[in-house]
């Protein structure tokens, strides 16, 4: 297996990355499990995860994918050779049964702390925005333009002074964003 640095850190990541967004739906639990079993034993150490997995998103599925997680890393005891990612949701009228108000300082301290739970781990590789709470390119969705009549509030700067005080905590290394645009 071939690493790489996560840009601007000290973490080598395998370059392919286990993605998990079927576990809960498509996949079993054990499915689950002998996947990262069998992902582990190929040198991939870097998992791909967030609170919204299992797809299609659904109130009775909600966050299996990161429980399956969970109930790995407590059967196996393999936590320290992962590289774990996850991620926040931003709005959409699909997952208002994650939440509604959006990505904010409170609404991100609770996903954390929900992930951490459902993970059963004390702390975040990459913690990532799904997206942003304005439109943007996600979802298959390209040659976005940004339209002026989006109205959506820019509280950039207070999700990074949350993302900050997380990683002071300990509860995130390094934070992220995941679906956007050059022009977000």
């Amino acid at each position: 297996m071939e690493y790489t640095k996560l840009p601007h850190t000290d973490i080598e990541v395998s370059k392919i990355c286990l993605g998990t967004m079927t576990w809960g739906k498509q996949n079993t639990e054990a499915e689950g499990h002998e996947q990262m079993d069998y992902a582990l034993d190929q040198g991939v150490n870097f998992f791909d995860c967030a609170e919204l997995y299992p797809v299609p998103a659904h109130p009775d599925r909600y966050a299996d994918t990161e429980k399956i997680i969970g109930t790995w890393f407590k059967k196996s005891g393999n936590r320290d050779k992962v590289i774990l990612a996850t991620k926040i949701i931003g709005k959409a009228s699909f997952s208002k049964f994650i939440r509604e108000t959006g990505i904010n300082r409170e609404s991100i301290i609770n996903a954390v702390n929900a992930s951490l739970e459902r993970l059963q781990t004390d702390y975040i590789d990459l913690y990532q925005l799904h997206w942003p709470d304005r439109n943007t390119n996600f979802f298959g969705k390209r040659g976005y333009e940004h339209d002026i009549s989006d109205h959506w509030q820019d509280n950039i700067h207070q999700i990074l002074e949350t993302f900050r005080d997380l990683i002071r905590e300990g509860k995130v290394r390094h934070v992220g964003l995941s679906n956007e645009t050059p022009w977000g």
